[in-house]
């Protein structure tokens, strides 16, 4: 795969990572979610396409064919990263005293969502510059692309 599809599956991985994030954000004081009980933060699960393993079938037997070694890639087989899931927090929801509040138990207590603000900034912060990282490296790509049209017409 080329290095700008790479850097393709680099933005739409972050670009739903976003997406998770701000739903965490807007939900933090949702008491009923559809389920019953308060919102349940979640999580995004990605990885890259092609295990690591196969990297290492593939360099550490350089005079096979590739399709001889077991698990072996090929280059155009090379896939970026992709999302393996979105996964429900566990935590248990934090527990708030507001007795008047419609949603409040027998106790007076209201359960929120365990969400921490600054948590969910910081990782939004974070996916923001691996974002930006694969931008500029998709740019690079194109300019190394173009440079190569511009040396093969000189030829």
């Amino acid at each position: 795969m080329r290095a700008a599809q790479i850097s393709l599956t680099g933005l739409d991985v972050e670009w739903r990572r976003l997406e998770i994030i701000t739903e965490n954000l807007a939900n933090m004081n949702t008491t009923r979610a559809g389920a019953g009980g308060p919102y349940r933060a979640r999580h995004l699960v990605s990885g890259p396409r092609v295990g690591f393993d196969a990297y290492l079938h593939r360099s550490g037997n350089a005079t096979a064919a590739p399709a001889a070694v077991a698990g072996a890639i090929e280059p155009d087989e090379i896939g970026g990263v992709m999302v393996y899931g979105i996964e429900v927090d566990r935590a248990p929801p934090r527990m708030v005293r507001e007795p008047g509040n419609p949603d409040a138990d027998a106790e007076g207590l209201v359960a929120y969502p365990n969400i921490d603000h600054a948590e969910q900034m910081t990782l939004m912060v974070k996916t923001t510059r691996a974002y930006e990282a694969n931008i500029v490296a998709m740019n690079a790509a194109r300019q190394m692309y173009a440079k190569a049209l511009e040396l093969g017409k000189r030829s």
